[in-house]
């Protein structure tokens, strides 16, 4: 298998703008690498990637669906990666950016160092946030919050905050499940991410939305988003405000061009100071053949979000409902979204079922977590009496499937589980590499003695010191 990036400067003529995808044609069939909203008169780059498992000759393609435009491109540039390169990448990443170099220097009482000191460090919380969908069955079933609780420490509703599960008769507002679960997840400290406020595509609306006329329709959303922001100010890190307006214009249909962008003004003034306004969407990093949602299609919606007006802070939602695991096209996607200089989280992550779900789920796991620009990984996998949406990570008995190991063994990686104590050289000195997190360490002086204390480990531009640390035992 091998992995290729492609770059290449992209226009158009005959027509002012056109969608452009970049095609690669093998003899098993054709497969999309990127898209760039190509424009006439200037050039635009297009950055896209491969997953390539054949060999013998390939034929590379520009193409579009809009038959007045001719394609020009110039500098056209092919790279590839074996999958042992593409893993050494990751993992430089890992080291560079999830991780901090830290020195323990241990002293006897007279300031002299101590030879063969051993140090043990337990992390007691990541940093970095992995989290899971949770619903209503979690609230009476013991077993169901161990299995969590063990393992994450922060979550997000899968139904129960969405406005037609709130408010199922027009002005009839009922929280009370989803009070209940925000009461769980503050009891246990897990952080919440608000989804959603709005969803933009028509049939996932209350029922009795649909036939409002457009003033009717404007003041039920006006009063929706003031109560189910107000109820929970303060209480969520991240608002899913319009979920999804890339595949739908439900509100624009209602209220007029723009209707999405006014919501997220309203957002950032009720709440904007302890929770982020996010844009949510699927497909821009899962799926390389929706042009809807292309990175360059999002990051257009970004623009029209800041050329409204909306001058406050905001997030990029990508859903990440994947059916196979493209890691050059996620990669290439993530790069290009880097661009708009927003936190990226992935929200909603799954694998469809098939006999490479694990695996996949496995490879997706680690390509996200490697990329600088993803802030956070939210996995879609809440589980009900009939099963997941797309991927459960547990039977019903909440015994790990394959899909569950792949977590554990990723959260394992995570926290240093399987990591040896280490023990001081002749100068007194243990240094190692940490994830980012919150520690313990102990440290026993051969002799008997020891000391313990705890230390926050933080990316090195947040820690201009450096951590070391010296220790007299």
């Amino acid at each position: 298998m091998k992995y290729q990036n492609v770059v290449a400067w992209v226009q158009v003529k005959g027509h002012p703008r056109a969608d452009v995808a970049v095609v690669v044609k093998t003899r098993t069939g054709y497969e999309v690498g990127g898209w760039v909203v190509a424009k006439s008169g200037c050039w635009s780059m297009l950055k896209g990637g491969f997953t390539v498992n054949v060999s013998g000759p390939a034929q590379l393609y520009f193409e579009s669906k809009n038959l007045q435009a001719d394609i020009w491109a110039d500098s056209i540039s092919l790279q590839p990666f074996t999958l042992q390169e593409w893993k050494s990448h990751q993992r430089h990443n890992v080291e560079k950016v999830r991780k901090t170099g830290v020195k323990f220097n241990v002293l006897d009482q007279w300031g002299r160092p101590v030879h063969n000191a051993t140090v043990r460090v337990t992390q007691k919380r990541r940093r970095f946030p992995l989290g899971s969908a949770i619903n209503k069955y979690i609230l009476d079933n013991p077993a169901y919050q161990n299995w969590f609780l063990k393992r994450f420490k922060y979550t997000v509703f899968e139904n129960e905050l969405k406005w037609y599960s709130t408010e199922y008769s027009p002005g009839n507002t009922d929280y009370s499940i989803s009070d209940k679960l925000v009461q769980f997840a503050k009891s246990h400290r897990i952080r919440i991410r608000g989804h959603n406020i709005f969803w933009d595509v028509p049939n996932a609306q209350p029922y009795w939305v649909n036939g409002l006329a457009p003033y009717a329709f404007g003041e039920a959303a006006w009063k929706r988003i003031y109560s189910v922001m107000n109820r929970y100010k303060g209480q969520f890190i991240h608002w899913d405000v319009v979920n999804e307006n890339m595949h739908g214009q439900f509100l624009e249909s209602k209220l007029g061009s723009g209707a999405s962008y006014n919501f997220y003004k309203i957002a950032n003034q009720i709440d904007g100071q302890r929770a982020i306004p996010f844009l949510n969407d699927y497909n821009t990093i899962e799926q390389c053949y929706d042009p809807n949602a292309s990175p360059w299609r999002y990051l257009q919606d970004i623009n029209s979000l800041r050329s409204s007006g909306y001058a406050g802070r905001f997030g990029i939602g990508l859903e990440g409902h994947f059916t196979y695991a493209n890691l050059a096209y996620i990669r290439s996607a993530l790069d290009v979204l880097a661009a708009a200089r927003a936190r990226i989280w992935v929200t909603e992550l799954d694998v469809a079922p098939g006999p490479n779900q694990a695996y996949f789920l496995d490879q997706i796991l680690h390509e996200l977590f490697s990329h600088p620009k993803v802030k956070g990984i939210m996995m879609w996998t809440a589980i009900n009496p009939s099963g997941c949406y797309q991927m459960c990570l547990t039977d019903f008995n909440f015994r790990n499937l394959p899909t569950g190991d792949v977590v554990d063994n990723f959260i394992s990686q995570l926290s240093h589980a399987t990591d040896l104590p280490g023990t001081t050289d002749s100068n007194g000195i243990y240094k190692t590499r940490l994830h980012h997190g919150q520690y313990e360490v102990k440290v026993d002086h051969p002799n008997g003695r020891s000391t313990s204390f705890q230390i926050n480990v933080v990316p090195r531009r947040q820690y201009r010191g450096g951590h070391a640390y010296s220790i007299y035992i």
